[in-house]
């Protein structure tokens, strides 16, 4: 990746190892082939995509391009944290400003100051807390939780979601307001099972990670996993990918990764993706979820671990996706 223009003199934060190998297929290569533009201007990002295609990555990627590359990337889980504690989480709050606040605290918002704060998983916020949001992207002010006195933010703002938030806006579950004011930028990241040409690099990304972890020297896998893997629907993409080596990096004893050394295959068979055999998609992020999950429940007979290994899912996914949908 070539860097966006910099002032004479500033020192640029080096951009992180794995976006290497994030690029090789036509789709990828064209986003990144978009970041120095993206990264050089200050305009909100919107990037989308499926759980572990690498939305932060590419998060990091354009901060690390960026004038803002010195100051702080900030990243928020929003999905992780309970809806009582993201408002503190991201504004801070005042001592006493509720039970249990013995002090103040600095919240994500200050903490980013002359950097990047990057919003996973956006589509989790309330409307109460995208109110708040939305003021502060107008306004470039906030108030800590308890707070009477503004409090000037210079943040750039990147989101990411695996959810289709323009269907939320379209059920009312996300501000449209919020929507087209986060949205100036979108970026589509394809999942994992559209892009089989990566496998191969990423799989020599991660060997080489792990010889360096694991103090092995492991050459690559078995021509039959390596077919597998080509032919696997990798639910969580990137990641699972990872996860899947370093389970066979534990237990592999001489220079070559075989079946015997890959994680319980009940548990990674090749299966069609949703989108391809319960409807058309307009969008990778499942215009027909809603539908695909109703059928996967109907045949598991309700057993929601058996409905997420039918729509390649974690059982957590699925559980987010249905209380979305109003299923649970």
């Amino acid at each position: 990746l070539t860097l966006a223009s910099q002032p004479p003199g500033t020192k640029v934060s080096p951009l992180p190892p794995a976006i290497d190998i994030i690029g090789q297929s036509p789709p990828l290569a064209k986003l990144l082939g978009l970041l120095p533009d993206i990264a050089a201007s200050e305009a909100n990002v919107v990037i989308e995509g499926e759980s572990g295609t690498g939305k932060e990555l590419f998060a990091k990627a354009i901060h690390y391009q960026s004038p803002r590359a010195q100051g702080p990337f900030v990243p928020v889980n929003c999905s992780a944290l309970a809806e009582s504690l993201l408002e503190s989480e991201l504004f801070g709050h005042v001592k006493a400003a509720f039970t249990g606040a013995i002090t103040s605290k600095v919240g994500r918002f200050e903490l980013a100051k002359g950097g990047t704060l990057f919003l996973d998983e956006i589509g989790e916020f309330k409307p109460e807390l995208q109110v708040k949001l939305l003021r502060v992207l107008e306004e470039r002010v906030f108030w800590r939780v308890g707070g009477t006195q503004p409090i000037p933010t210079d943040v750039r703002i990147i989101v990411a979601t695996s959810r289709n938030l323009k269907e939320a806006v379209r059920q009312g579950r996300f501000r449209e307001d919020l929507y087209y004011r986060l949205r100036t930028v979108p970026l589509i990241l394809p999942p994992l099972r559209d892009r089989p040409e990566d496998i191969p690099v990423l799989v020599e990304h991660f060997i080489q990670e792990f010889n360096r972890k694991y103090k092995k020297e492991i050459r690559g896998l078995d021509p039959k996993v390596m077919a597998f893997f080509q032919k696997y629907h990798w639910p969580g993409n990137v990641r699972e990918v990872q996860r899947v080596l370093e389970y066979a990096f534990v237990f592999v004893k001489g220079h070559i990764i075989t079946k015997k050394h890959l994680p319980d295959l009940e548990e990674t068979q090749p299966r069609p993706p949703v989108a391809a055999s319960l409807g058309p998609t307009s969008t990778p992020l499942w215009e027909d979820e809603r539908e695909a999950i109703q059928k996967a429940l109907q045949k598991a007979r309700g057993l929601r671990q058996v409905a997420a290994r039918m729509l390649g899912i974690s059982r957590s996914s699925l559980w987010r996706k249905m209380r979305a949908h109003n299923l649970s």
